[in-house]
């Protein structure tokens, strides 16, 4: 199991116990449940579980098609995930009282206030209620509650510990207006990143992210946060601004993705999780709230060109039998119309690579003497190439000879003998063009290995 893996699951132990512990004194009829997937391997393999942990939820004695479960992994997370799959999608709220204790027990609460809970508003609120995971919906048509929040005509509120306190909707009652809204208000204009905030950071639909890497015990780490803060008013709903302190363990892998060392920090750097992980430096290192704001807008106006790592290019990168690439050197050698060039691209940390290792430089050795076949090798956590992106460790990728810089992806056996028949058929047996589904591949995905998913 994936040292990932672990570190989730026993995060996660405790707040499942906990929200089993909530369900049983409100005298809920929802009951939770857990398997031992290294002893019960035919039911995992049954119901397609591929990680650790995985929760899935059983409803009516159904089980031909369970909900996967996809909020975060706070108790508070697990039970409101729960309530909305078993109850109705909003809480009648009838009292002030209840409206009271649903705004007290949750970060984050969404309040619709409707004279009429008939009225095409109300319809559009229950609709968007329905569509959000992790967050609590109330509504009401009781005078008091109306009162007690001043609100004086239909509407809709987000109430949260944080920011500002509460935010008032003032769009048109709809659905995609309503769930833009919460978007865009349930998180903080900053938001630390730890295990807890993973899945609502890298879950939530906003895949545009600024990070500040700076160390919390610094003397002027304050400062920091108000510069940062005040630089995200301007791009709530579109940039999600994220702080990571620099200094705990389990953030190296993150800063290590970025190309940072701690003694690097306070840095910032944006990153994009659409399709494609794209990253972005500012051109200046100076933490104050104009350069990141200019930062972010040239970001939005399309103006950003990605940032690239690449090491230096080692003085003896051609010396031994499999090549060893870097951003700097990679298409002048992959590209060199006269050449097969076949390239690992892996991670230092990556146990599949490891396992790899011998067998490619066998294969390197092989072809050592060869005149148009080149095997490579390259470090993809401090290496990036514009034209190649790697998703999961290790990734192989063969670039045949000619002007034409095609890419295909190798499917094969990971042996001597199938990379052998794979060089010597030109890419043919064990191949399929680039971006074409092939067989999955065994190593750590890079969003996993980070803690995104």
């Amino acid at each position: 199991m994936k040292t990932h893996q672990l570190i989730f699951i026993e995060a996660l132990v405790p707040e499942y116990a906990k929200a089993a512990s909530m369900l049983k004194a409100e005298g809920s009829e929802i009951r939770l449940a857990k398997v031992d997937a290294t002893e019960e391997a035919d039911l995992a393999q049954e119901y397609g579980v591929r990680g650790y942990p995985t929760i899935k939820f059983f409803k009516g004695g159904d089980k031909e098609s369970p909900k996967e479960y996809s909020a975060g992994r706070q108790a508070d997370d697990i039970v409101n995930w729960l309530k909305k799959r078993t109850g109705p999608a909003a809480t009648t709220l009838g009292e002030v009282a209840q409206a009271e204790s649903m705004i007290a027990e949750n970060e984050v609460a969404v309040i619709g206030f409707f004279k009429d809970a008939e009225s095409e508003g109300a319809k559009a609120f229950l609709k968007a209620a329905e569509a959000v995971d992790d967050v609590p919906f109330g509504i009401t048509s009781n005078d008091a509650v109306f009162s007690k929040f001043e609100v004086s005509k239909d509407g809709v509120v987000l109430f949260k510990k944080f920011d500002e306190g509460r935010n008032t909707f003032d769009g048109e009652l709809n659905k995609a207006d309503l769930l833009a809204f919460i978007k865009a208000n349930q998180l903080p204009l900053v938001i630390e990143f730890t295990e807890q905030t993973a899945p609502k950071i890298f879950g939530g639909e906003i895949k545009s992210h600024i990070l500040m890497f700076v160390p919390k015990a610094a003397t002027d780490f304050n400062d920091k946060m108000a510069e940062f803060k005040k630089a995200s008013e301007g791009f709530k709903g579109k940039i999600l601004f994220i702080f990571i302190d620099s200094e705990v363990d389990d953030n190296q892998r993150i800063l290590e993705f970025f190309g940072l060392k701690k003694e690097e920090c306070p840095a910032i750097r944006l990153i994009t999780l659409e399709d494609e992980m794209t990253k972005y430096r500012p051109e200046s290192e100076a933490i104050t709230a104009d350069n990141i704001i200019a930062f972010c807008t040239l970001f939005t106006e399309g103006k950003l060109r990605p940032h690239l790592m690449s090491q230096d290019i080692p003085e003896d990168w051609d010396k031994n039998p499999v090549r060893v690439l870097v951003g700097k050197n990679f298409e002048e050698v992959v590209f060199d119309p006269k050449k097969n060039v076949f390239v690992e691209f892996y991670a230092p940390w990556c146990g599949h690579c490891k396992q790899l290792d011998p067998i490619w430089t066998k294969l390197g050795e092989k072809y050592q003497d060869s005149a148009d076949i080149v095997v490579a090798k390259m470090d993809s956590t401090a290496n990036e190439i514009e034209t190649v992106k790697v998703h999961s460790f290790p990734t192989l990728k063969f670039f045949p000879a000619g002007d034409e810089h095609k890419v295909v992806d190798y499917n094969g056996e990971r042996t001597l003998e199938g990379f052998t028949k794979f060089l010597e058929s030109g890419g043919k047996d064990g191949g399929a063009p680039a971006g074409e589904e092939g067989e999955e591949d065994e190593g750590i995905d890079v969003s996993t290995h980070l803690g995104l998913v």
